[in-house]
């Protein structure tokens, strides 16, 4: 069993070494992302399209064993739309405003303070109009 102070230095590892992956891949970089959004370079749409595949093939390989009967949330569809629009326009998924500051980008912030109001607004969205029921996925 893991004590908590060797699994936070374990998630700080991975994290560093996902930031500095992700910062040498051009992730981190907005003029790489729009590029890639706007299909002016594939590089970065075949690289994202690659990681996609990996993590569906370990998502199916984790989910062979699934309870029947287990359906699609029904915020994820478009819980991912507003995900990729904001991801679009911002040039940065929630992971990666970490990255672009750490790398002196300073706008980064500006998404960074959106994902914390948009967290903010569904917490109270879901709770006085939606209702969705947030399993393990609560905030």
């Amino acid at each position: 069993m893991h004590t908590r102070g060797g699994l936070m230095a374990g998630n700080a590892v991975f994290g560093l070494a996902l930031g500095f992956s992700l910062s040498n891949i051009g992730f981190g970089d907005y003029a790489e992302l729009n590029h890639m959004f706007t299909f002016q370079d594939m590089r970065m749409f075949y690289t994202f399209v690659g990681a996609v595949v990996v993590a569906s093939a370990g998502t199916a390989v984790l989910l062979r064993r699934r309870p029947a009967g287990m359906r699609i949330h029904a915020g994820v569809v478009p819980g991912a739309m507003l995900f990729g629009i904001g991801w679009a326009i911002s040039g940065g998924c929630p992971g990666i405003p970490i990255v672009q500051v750490a790398t002196g980008y300073l706008p980064a912030v500006v998404t960074l303070t959106g994902v914390a109001a948009g967290m903010r607004i569904y917490r109270w969205a879901n709770g006085r109009y939606l209702r969705l029921d947030q399993g393990s996925c609560g905030l």
